[in-house]
């Protein structure tokens, strides 16, 4: 018996050919991230010739981390008005680096209320300016327990937004910083998505997402990041992990740390002290 077939309905072609091509152009743009960060991008330039961003520094020397001390941290967010200023993020409530978190506990509730710079909903920013925003106000005559908690980009040894990015643009140094190459990200989001600790945000102006660097341009100088020079009570600790002397490896050593999320796996480089498991 002869099988019989179906007729080839000309509507289904059609869509099946503008499949291939949709698909066909998402592989060419995703092999041609690659090729261009194999061949052309200042990263793969820098690690071919040992260094990055300069001859004068080289990146395969350091390993830097940062510490978090939230029992010092007071809440006045100079951190991250000086992190706008030094790296020209926005001024408005929905751009930001760096932020901070203040976790509450009421009576009688086992939860903490958590306010969050991140949440333009839970500050106050009468005039736009970071100089502006306050946490919002509780009756202080319910509250058990009150501290703050600054966060930034934890720089992980494995992580998820370099994995999901498409075209490369994102990637991690050799001295343990993940950066993003804007010459190349295609604004996608991926990583945005992809960061278990909404550390990214989208610069709607350039198109192109964005986050903290640690002040990359700094500290390859011998410099510390802006946050970390503006804080007044010395909540910020940065340093060179491989540096026994340095400060983050004495603030590793005497202090019991902790880091966010470790059950995600991506070991942040961003070691906390004074937070509980209710921080996340």
């Amino acid at each position: 018996m002869t099988k019989k077939t179906r007729p080839v309905d000309r509507r289904h072609v059609l869509r099946l050919i503008g499949a291939i091509a949709v698909y066909g152009a998402t592989a060419l743009q995703f092999l041609g991230g690659f090729a261009k960060r194999a061949s052309g991008s200042v990263a793969a330039k820098a690690s071919a010739a040992g260094s990055f961003p300069t001859a004068s520094y080289d990146w395969t020397k350091h390993r830097w981390g940062f510490g978090v001390d939230a029992t010092r941290c007071i809440g006045c967010l100079s951190c991250v008005t000086a992190c706008k200023t030094e790296n020209g993020v926005s001024m408005d409530p929905h751009h930001f680096r760096t932020w901070v978190e203040r976790y509450v506990y009421l009576e009688g509730e086992e939860r903490p209320r958590v306010d969050s710079q991140a949440d333009a909903g839970d500050i106050a920013a009468s005039s736009g300016s970071v100089d502006a925003y306050r946490f919002d106000d509780r009756d202080d005559r319910n509250v058990e327990k009150a501290f703050f908690v600054p966060k930034l980009c934890n720089h992980c040894a494995n992580p998820p937004c370099v994995q999901v990015c498409p075209v490369g643009a994102t990637f991690r140094t050799a001295d343990g910083v993940v950066l993003i190459d804007q010459d190349y990200c295609i604004g996608c989001r991926y990583c945005v998505q992809a960061c278990p600790y909404g550390s990214r945000s989208f610069n709607e102006a350039l198109g192109v997402a964005d986050k903290c660097t640690w002040c990359y341009h700094r500290i390859t100088k011998g410099l510390k990041p802006a946050c970390v020079e503006a804080c007044p009570v010395g909540a910020r600790i940065f340093g060179d992990l491989d540096d026994p002397q340095s400060d983050i490896s004495q603030f590793i050593r005497v202090n019991r740390v902790n880091v966010l999320k470790p059950e995600m796996g991506t070991h942040p480089s961003v070691y906390y002290v004074g937070i509980n498991r209710d921080v996340r």
